[in-house]
């Protein structure tokens, strides 16, 4: 199961390969999206969230979106099964 590519970023609104909805944030991961919602986690990812991650291997970026963005879909054109959490208005 691969990556959906993020297809188009502009502030407010986020669209992914495959979606039909429109996200103003999201969360992406080998075959699926979803809206982040906030009420859910905070506007933040916990740092337990992201040293948990680390710890079993894998690497994280924490990046301003533009750039989280760009750097995502490159892993996703190379075939890396990525995941990823976003705010198109930050």
């Amino acid at each position: 199961m691969s990556s959906p590519e993020i297809e188009s970023l502009s502030w407010g609104q986020m669209t992914v390969r495959g979606c039909s909805s429109t996200y103003k944030d999201c969360k992406v991961w080998p075959g699926g999206s979803r809206a982040w919602d906030w009420t859910e986690t905070g506007t933040k990812v916990p740092s337990s969230t992201v040293d948990f991650v680390r710890r079993t291997g894998v690497e994280v970026h924490v990046l301003q979106t533009e750039d989280a963005v760009a750097k995502y879909n490159s892993l996703v054109v190379r075939g890396a099964k990525v995941g990823g959490v976003f705010h198109s208005t930050c």
